[in-house]
């Protein structure tokens, strides 16, 4: 960390993908809330939808067009079963991925769940100036990925570089 720099919050949305949570009994996306509202981040909105390609996609697509949604944060449907279907919903709409989020999230994961994390298709991208970040939806994934990828990599004082310090260039041409 850099302690020169001054913490610059981001507004963040949170989606939960499932068929069967609702905000009574949702872990998941309640942790990664939280996590980031606990950093000094801003939650500007969090929703439910089912496992449905064109339901997610039709909130992130609402999200990526907003001009005060610096980030978006997805949990649910990264698995390989039929209903699964976040990363096809969402990475159709990324201007580009970051390969290294999931490679290095399933990395960290092998350490507590061993060879299962390769069932795991977390992909994180930017679109529209909006960081996209879409994971499982154990809540222990969303620790995972929270606490030793994403909280640093949104934190403008983390060195030696950061997803904030670029925010001002991408959408240059």
């Amino acid at each position: 960390m850099n302690p020169e720099k001054q913490f610059i919050p981001l507004n963040i949305a949170v989606l939960v993908v499932s068929d069967s949570r609702t905000d009574a009994d949702d872990v998941s996306g309640k942790t990664l809330a939280e996590r980031a509202t606990t950093a000094g981040h801003h939650i500007t909105a969090k929703t439910i939808v089912p496992d449905n390609i064109y339901q997610i996609r039709a909130v992130v697509s609402d999200w990526i067009a907003s001009d005060t949604v610096n980030a978006i944060l997805t949990t649910g449907g990264t698995g390989v079963t039929g209903r699964d279907g976040t990363p096809e919903a969402v990475e159709p709409l990324l201007d580009k991925v970051l390969d290294g989020f999931g490679e290095t999230f399933r990395m960290l994961s092998y350490q507590d769940i061993k060879t299962s994390t390769i069932q795991s298709r977390a992909l994180a991208g930017v679109a529209n100036a909006t960081y996209i970040f879409c994971l499982p939806g154990s809540s222990g994934a969303c620790r995972t990925a929270w606490d030793q990828l994403i909280k640093d990599q949104l934190d403008y004082r983390t060195r030696p570089c950061n997803l904030v310090q670029l925010m001002p260039r991408l959408l240059e041409k």
